[in-house]
């Protein structure tokens, strides 16, 4: 049975991998295992070595780090921003996925001008809902 922290890891390997728009076969090629392995790598039936993660890490450009965000420490308190906890897991979902591939698409000036809309629009709509 797959232990919380291996789901956990398996889940970011996997939108990582997604956001990437790679496949099981490329990141696979990439570290030289098979795609099924990949696949067990992402359900959380197979544990991944230090070393493969690290290989991993490297073929997705993250930190080691990374795959482990967002596991809360068992004796820690919650932290008082739970801003980066999202409901239904949204960056996983195929619309969010799209959005960020084709907002790193843009250059650099249009990426800033998006952002900049994107926050001006949240105000508007927090204030909307205020009243």
């Amino acid at each position: 049975m797959a232990d919380d922290t291996d789901l956990h890891v398996g889940k970011r390997l996997r939108r990582r991998r997604r956001l990437l728009g790679m496949t099981q076969q490329d990141l696979a090629g990439q570290v030289g295992v098979r795609f099924q392995q990949i696949q067990k790598y992402e359900c959380g039936a197979n544990r991944i070595t230090s070393s493969r993660l690290y290989e991993l890490s490297r073929a997705l450009t993250v930190s080691v780090q990374y795959f482990f965000d967002g596991i809360p420490a068992a004796d820690a308190p919650d932290a008082a921003n739970d801003a980066g906890h999202m409901e239904g897991d949204i960056l996983s979902q195929k619309e969010t996925l799209e959005l960020v591939r084709a907002y790193y698409r843009l250059g650099e000036r249009p990426r800033k001008r998006l952002l900049e809309l994107a926050k001006a629009l949240e105000g508007d709509q927090s204030s909307h809902g205020a009243a």
